[in-house]
């Protein structure tokens, strides 16, 4: 199904900088799912999401990233899950070209699919400004970082939220790990030894740490301190990016993508 419903770029996701939907709407598949957040705010603007939750695809929106020229950390369907079974690849493909196209920007995948994002990383073309992430929402989903090892992204993080247990975890070859509690009414409780044995494993493995909320009925209710310290670290690759792409650079390299795309033209 196709639509243009709302498509604001803002967020208060405090790991990213904008959110890009190019699709809408998902189905649950785990236990994190189940309080869905992104469910929730198609219910509570019904004339913004028509289709309600319904997978919805918005190719009016694929060009979206090209206008933004300040890098930025970009979340990709923060409602949906890019690794849908019902997205069509071409669709996907689409996708994956622009984000290509537009390398002054970093662009976040999370996926509870693991199986899928496994059996389409291969067919996919994966520029170092894609990282991917999948969801470990407590032990029983420990088997989706197994999977993210065998994508060839540049940057392998996990969310572990909302955290609903403990977890032991192989970081081997990840990256940077994202925790955090659940939010809204019904919300399942954090306990702050999960959090702190979280925090120590990635200290161990010399992996990026990054705590977004204790949450609560609302997400800021809780705060985020973890004794008495914020925990806010990304991945090198965001830093050694925002070094490459300051903004000149960034306008000087659209400049010539411009020149060269008129010259094609020219030429045919």
């Amino acid at each position: 199904m196709y639509t243009d419903c709302m498509s604001s770029a803002n967020t208060g996701i405090e790991w990213t900088d904008k959110t890009w939907n190019p699709t809408t709407g998902c189905s649950k598949v785990s236990s994190g799912c189940r309080f869905c957040y992104a469910e929730a705010i198609t219910q509570r603007f019904p004339q913004a999401f028509p289709e309600g939750f319904r997978l919805t695809l918005h190719p009016n929106r694929l060009d979206q990233p090209k206008r933004w020229r300040i890098p930025s950390r970009i979340f990709v369907n923060s409602m949906s899950d890019l690794f849908h079974k019902d997205i069509p690849f071409e669709y996907l493909q689409d996708i994956f070209a622009v984000m290509r196209d537009t390398p002054w920007h970093i662009y976040q995948i999370l996926t509870k699919r693991d199986e899928n994002l496994v059996k389409l990383a291969p067919k996919l073309e994966w520029s170092d400004n894609i990282w991917v992430g999948v969801s470990v929402e407590n032990q029983q989903y420990a088997h989706r970082v197994d999977a993210l090892r065998q994508v060839p992204s540049k940057v392998r993080f996990l969310s572990c939220e909302p955290l609903l247990g403990s977890l032991t975890l192989n970081l081997e070859g990840i990256d940077w790990v994202i925790v955090g509690g659940e939010s809204g009414y019904q919300h399942r409780p954090i306990e702050v030894d999960w959090v702190r044995d979280l925090l120590r494993q990635t200290k161990e493995a010399e992996v990026a740490f990054f705590f977004k909320q204790w949450g609560g009925n609302y997400s800021k209710a809780g705060g985020k301190m973890l004794d008495e310290q914020i925990w806010e670290e990304m991945p090198n690759a965001w830093y050694k990016h925002i070094e490459q792409w300051q903004t000149p650079k960034v306008l000087k390299y659209q400049r010539a993508k411009i020149l060269e795309q008129k010259n094609l033209a020219f030429s045919k």
